[in-house]
């Protein structure tokens, strides 16, 4: 009988089954979709039980769009010392509500304006810190051995030493600029997360299908790319959060003892701008006042926002199921 009448092609091949593995394999992806959503959902469901790190997420959220939006809201000129709209040091006012800085510029227009670049310091540094330290933690768990001896002595070395005090010395080594400021904070805070994420690993290894996996010729590579990672990622999640506040302060901090870029408003800018115009002596406090509370605020609500993560993906807490 021919390869006709049997329903083949000549090569022997069932031209019905490519459609059916495409079929079982758009099932596959589907259930998959359907399984993230629920997870999502539950996640939700569970962070809004959260009453703080809600009210966190909220104002992070307005605190994001208004630095969006910030060259709609307060134009694009704002930090212009030539074409300030306004005298030096003008109490706070209808067409100033916070009144204006030593060159004449609106304190509000620069507040806005400043929140971009603290708000991507913080980011920037933070996911760096926290790209180290899981990187770090997780061969140090993975290999152990000689290996993570002299990984974790490095880690010590770095952990001993003060964050701010190791971020003002690579500061002022380094060109002043925000890319000196991120790079200074990540490489001064990443040990406290290669630390946690290396007792994490050390948990995971433990674990059953870990043990499967490389009983069955799983290579390093995959056992940490597919076993471990995923399985430390809500603690890398929770503890980003908890580092973007720490970056933040750090940034300003910086930017308060000049090391910061002089081209670009911060807040930290700010309060060294304020310090050095005299604005504490000559009682001037809406150009003081502001961007430390902007500092506090965000912070605060980054932290609330980690904790609240952090409950909800702990499954030790008992909030997530």
């Amino acid at each position: 009988m021919s390869t006709e009448a049997l329903g083949k092609e000549p090569g022997g091949v069932d031209p019905a089954l490519p459609p059916a593995a495409d079929s079982t394999a758009a099932g596959t992806g589907s259930l998959a979709w359907a399984r993230r959503r629920r997870s999502a959902a539950r996640f939700w469901r569970a962070y809004r039980r959260q009453r703080a790190g809600l009210v966190g997420l909220v104002a992070l959220v307005v605190i994001a769009c208004v630095a969006l939006a910030a060259p709609l809201l307060a134009g694009a000129d704002a930090d212009s010392v030539t074409d300030a709209p306004g005298t030096a040091l003008e109490n706070p006012s209808a067409e100033f509500p916070l009144g204006t800085d030593q060159f004449g510029r609106s304190v509000l227009d620069l507040l806005i304006h400043g929140a971009r670049i603290s708000l991507t310091v913080g980011l920037l540094a933070a996911a760096l810190t926290v790209g180290i330290g899981t990187l770090v933690g997780m061969v140090a768990g993975h290999y152990g051995g000689w290996l993570s001896g002299l990984v974790m002595r490095v880690t010590d070395f770095f952990l001993v030493m003060p964050t701010l005090v190791l971020a003002i010395v690579l500061a002022t080594v380094m060109s002043r600029s925000v890319t000196t400021i991120i790079i200074a904070i990540g490489v001064a805070a990443w040990p406290k997360t290669a630390r946690l994420v290396r007792a994490q690993t050390l948990a995971i290894e433990q674990r059953p299908y870990v043990e499967r996996a490389r009983a069955l010729g799983g290579g390093h590579t995959h056992i940490m790319v597919r076993h471990v990672l995923p399985n430390v990622m809500p603690l890398v999640l929770a503890q980003t959060t908890l580092v973007i506040s720490e970056a933040i302060l750090t940034e300003a901090t910086l930017a308060f003892l000049g090391l910061g870029d002089p081209q670009v408003i911060s807040w930290g800018g700010m309060l060294q701008d304020a310090r050095e115009a005299g604005a504490i002596s000559s009682g001037h406090w809406s150009f003081l006042v502001p961007p430390g509370i902007a500092i506090a605020v965000v912070a605060l609500c980054f932290t609330l926002a980690g904790r609240a993560l952090e409950s909800v993906l702990n499954p030790k807490l008992g909030v997530a199921n």
